[in-house]
């Protein structure tokens, strides 16, 4: 799925239609400062009919009227494109859902043809290649690969599994290779994919808390000011002089905050598109704006930081073991291992030469996170039934696994741990590998180094997090000396060595008690507690459904590395709606120097050496500044769409350049643009 960050012409036409039909009172009454606005419209507009219909001038009281209907309709047109560059992106995805038909599966084992529209959750549906999969669902039998290019733009296929952590698949995507049984886990209307319709087409958008706050701050103010104008006309008869209630209500509404008003929704939907054109499905705007005030990141080393892709590259026998006895032991650990290492295990021992087979009756021990090693075990009476290596290299058991835990199990078995195996670990460790140790029931052998690349660019990532506030923690399963030497490399900073799935949810909490916000990424059923604690939790699509659930934002892309983004897309926002409010305000204070001089200075000349600008005309100046304060919103809207570009600098240099440039900007800019509207209209008139 492509998703353009341009705006095609036939959004904008809708985006310009909706803006007329948000006019509408139960729609205008949802932003108070833009209701105000819509107020002094109205009531503008009834003054121009009065004068009209009196024989009365009525110029200036018809052209307030229509910059303030259009201040109102470009503040509308503001969230309406960004509501249609939503429903542009939700277009590809409504492409992918059709009238799909499924394979289901009823009790009595049959197989029947029925719409994939009356499925329901707990059904099971047989999928065929070439075929596209109903419903969102859980792989119940079969192994498939599955071209997922309708929902993440990634042509490349994935493979999902029954059993494992990568069983999900989403309604709408195509069944490669491979016969699967898929059991239905949402019901049409509910599945993944109608979700990211309704998200990104806004139609389940609420306002965040940071953005309730800031309208409540603008509802404020505009009160502030609603009232310092109604007091001006008295003040103003005590000097003997009578405003144009058309002059009230223009200053009202140049002084309140009407810019970053008109913008701030559009700012929020832009923040949760611009997560999708990332292919990351916000749950809602809250996840995206949490992001941003994210102080603390946990991340998977393998997957994340590194490839994860760890390769046997070595065996290092411990001394009196020879090499031939730790890789047939080794080999006989790994030959039903289903993990890449396991097979880099075998795959490296066959290019040594090795023809170790599999022992009959050989029971596989798979890695558990509990236990931490793998292997198997033969029964006592198949110790000797034939298989003369296996009998005298491993007796009863082969296990490899991390060496803590392959130790405390030696030591429970009896064992001896040799003093040497430490330095072997050791070694390994600070060469950023991991080290396997392998055991039989006669003793520790020695040690399989496994080796991981760390991803390019990862380090320079991390530097501009750290430069933005944000506390990276790398948690993995490796020894302390494995853990320490891929975080040095890596640049994180800080690290949490042989943690456990629990462990995460612990540290997690250990975190937000101090009151730091806390993001995370997984993918599995096992996830779904620490995703669920965290305050952003970022699911693979390729993971679990209980994991997609647990988490606040699902990554289309199943990209570990992606929490980065999503940090980035977070603090985008909270950047964007910091800097143009920043704006808003200053522009206000601008306005307030601009346009009272030039009211009050024909009748007070004390006020009048205030009209720096040299206004001569009030009504005129009134006219620019209104004209001014409509322009300004459409001129800003590219701006609150892309956002602010986000830099690599500390929170205090930030506020500083927000300040200098979108406070100062936002300062000079009114004096010098409604002086140029003025001339404008001096001269034309």
């Amino acid at each position: 799925m492509n998703h353009s960050m341009q705006i095609s012409a036939g959004a904008v036409r809708t985006a310009s239609l909706d803006a007329w039909r948000k006019l509408a009172p139960m729609q205008a009454i949802k932003s108070p400062v833009m209701f105000v606005v819509w107020v002094g419209t109205l009531w503008s507009f009834a003054m121009t009919v009065q004068r009209l219909l009196q024989d009365q001038p009525y110029g200036f009281a018809l052209c307030c009227s229509l910059i303030l209907l259009f201040t109102v309709w470009f503040a509308n047109f503001a969230e309406a494109i960004a509501e249609a560059r939503g429903r542009d992106q939700a277009a590809s995805l409504k492409a992918t859902r059709r009238d799909l038909t499924a394979t289901l599966r009823n009790k009595a084992g049959q197989l029947t043809q029925v719409n994939a529209s009356t499925l329901k959750q707990g059904d099971v549906v047989v999928v065929e290649p070439g075929q596209l999969i109903p419903a969102d669902g859980e792989i119940v039998q079969g192994v498939a690969s599955i071209n997922e290019s309708a929902l993440t733009g990634e042509s490349a296929p994935v493979l999902r599994e029954a059993g494992t952590d990568h069983s999900g698949v989403i309604a709408g995507t195509k069944l490669l290779s491979g016969r699967i049984e898929v059991q239905v886990t949402a019901e049409s209307g509910h599945s993944f994919l109608d979700k990211m319709i309704r998200l990104v087409e806004g139609t389940q958008r609420q306002k965040t808390p940071n953005e309730l706050a800031l309208t409540v701050l603008l509802a404020a103010l505009t009160l502030v000011f609603l009232l310092a104008v109604a007091t001006l006309p008295s003040m103003a008869e005590f000097v003997g002089i009578k405003l144009d209630p058309l002059l009230l209500i223009a200053l009202l509404v140049c002084l309140i905050p009407t810019t970053i008003a008109g913008l701030l929704p559009a700012i929020g939907i832009a923040g949760m598109n611009r997560a999708l054109a990332a292919n990351l499905i916000a749950k809602s705007g809250k996840a995206v704006e949490v992001a941003g005030d994210i102080d603390t990141l946990l991340l998977d080393k393998t997957g994340t930081i590194t490839f994860g892709d760890r390769q046997a590259t070595a065996f290092l026998p411990l001394p009196g073991v020879t090499q031939t006895e730790l890789v047939r032991v080794a080999v006989l650990s790994s030959l039903q291992d289903p993990t890449p290492e396991g097979k880099s295990v075998v795959k490296l021992a066959r290019e040594l030469g090795d023809i170790t087979e599999l022992p009959q009756a050989a029971e596989f021990v798979p890695f558990s996170a509990e236990t931490r090693l793998s292997g198997l075990r033969l029964p006592a009476e198949g110790a000797d039934s034939g298989q003369g290596f296996a009998s005298s290299y491993i007796s009863s058991f082969a296990y490899k696994g991390a060496s803590d835990a392959i130790c405390r199990f030696a030591l429970s078995q009896g064992l001896a741990v040799p003093q040497a195996l430490e330095g072997i670990v050791s070694k390994v460790a600070q060469q950023g590998a991991t080290p396997l140790v392998v055991v039989s029931a006669k003793r520790i052998l020695g040690v399989i180094q496994l080796s991981d690349v760390i991803k390019p660019g990862v380090a320079e990532r991390f530097a501009k997090l750290r430069a933005l506030g944000v506390r990276t923690v790398m948690v993995t399963g490796d020894n302390p000396i494995t853990a320490g030497a891929i975080a040095a490399v890596a640049g994180v900073d800080d690290f949490v060595a042989e943690a456990r799935p629990e462990d995460k949810l612990a540290l997690i909490r250990a975190e937000q008690a101090k009151g730091h916000l806390v993001a995370m990424v997984g993918d599995g059923t096992n996830d779904a507690p620490a995703l669920a604690q965290a305050d952003v939790g970022l699911a693979m699509n390729s993971g679990t459904q209980a994991a997609k659930d647990a988490g606040n934002m699902v990554d289309l892309d199943s990209d570990p590395t992606k929490l980065l983004a999503v940090v980035e897309v977070g603090k985008q926002l909270l950047i964007t709606r910091g800097a143009l409010t920043t704006f808003s305000l200053a522009n206000d204070v601008a306005k307030y120097f601009v346009i009272i001089p030039a009211v009050f200075a024909a009748s007070m000349p004390g006020i009048g050496l205030l009209n720096l600008m040299q206004l001569p005309d009030p009504q005129i100046a009134v006219i620019s500044a209104l004209i001014f304060n409509a322009v300004i919103i459409p001129l800003l809207i590219p701006l609150a769409l892309k956002g602010v570009k986000i830099r690599a600098i500390s929170a205090e240099n930030l506020l500083r350049n927000n300040l200098l440039i979108y406070g100062l900007g936002g300062l000079l800019l009114p004096f010098v643009a409604i002086k140029l509207i003025d001339l404008g209209l001096n001269w034309m008139l």
